[in-house]
């Protein structure tokens, strides 16, 4: 992969990740349009190396809140930040089971599979599309609700469904209201990153050699930029806008995907 490509990607990652229009499908279309050929195993280990710089975005943005979270659990008490980091937790559970023993099969989704991703598009702008049309209150996430989100982040592994979409409408059409969705969402998956990838370092499951450093830094950099500036922009889009437009949006592109896909 040429520097210029992995820019490109990494841009594509730090836009996305933040928008439900699913990073990881805009990450297989854009390798396809790029020409990009290499082995499932390497798609995933580039993709997992954007996802981290773009957590790592995610925990700049939201420092203060993980400071005002980890000084409550300090506490050793049965407080509010105690009860978010458990249901934080929980969410992670699913995905976790996932990822530890579906790995394998998992890695056959990606690497150029765009008819797929564009299915799963199209699955995403329908989740999205029930969501809007559900009414907004002020429930905060409970106990179960966190469960129930965190089996949709699980399902959201694969590419073209997106993390964020899935999450915060299955949120939304639990009743859950929409800033507090947002946050959950944004906050419930830097753990969960941050322990795959430790994961995948332990267990030799990323392929590198010593020529995809360039690239991998330059996606990495360019993920982290793109990730931080459309984070602090983009978190207000999603509370504040209607998620129909994204729907609209994934329909066409996931229309096209599979277009373009039945025609290779």
């Amino acid at each position: 992969m040429e520097i210029i490509d992995a820019i490109i990607l990494g841009i594509i990652q730090g836009l996305t990740e933040f928008l439900p229009v699913s990073s990881s499908g805009h990450l297989e279309l854009g390798a396809a349009i790029l020409g990009d050929s290499k082995l499932p195993e390497e798609s995933m280990m580039f993709s997992v190396i954007l996802h981290f710089a773009t957590a790592l975005a995610t925990i700049v943005v939201f420092r203060k809140d993980i400071a005002e979270i980890f000084r409550g659990l300090f506490q050793f008490k049965w407080n509010e930040e105690t009860k978010f980091s458990l249901k934080i937790v929980l969410s992670m559970i699913p995905a976790a089971v996932v990822g530890v023993f579906f790995n394998d099969q998992l890695e056959q989704f990606f690497g150029g599979k765009i008819v797929f991703v564009g299915c799963m598009l199209l699955l995403t702008a329908l989740l999205l599309f029930l969501a809007d049309k559900a009414k907004n209150t002020d429930k905060p996430v409970g106990f179960l609700e966190a469960v129930i989100v965190g089996i949709a982040q699980a399902i959201a592994i694969l590419p073209g469904i997106s993390r964020s979409g899935a999450t915060i409408s299955t949120s939304v059409l639990l009743g859950i209201d929409k800033a507090k969705a947002a946050r959950f969402s944004f906050l419930m998956v830097v753990p969960l990153i941050l322990g795959k990838i430790a994961k995948d370092l332990l267990d030799g499951g990323l392929a590198y050699n010593a020529d995809s450093f360039g690239y991998l830094s330059a996606g990495f950099i360019a993920a982290f930029i793109a990730g931080y500036f459309a984070c602090t922009w983009m978190i207000a889009l999603v509370r504040r806008s209607k998620l129909t437009y994204f729907s609209i949006y994934c329909l066409i592109v996931g229309l096209i995907a599979i277009g373009a896909g039945m025609m290779r």
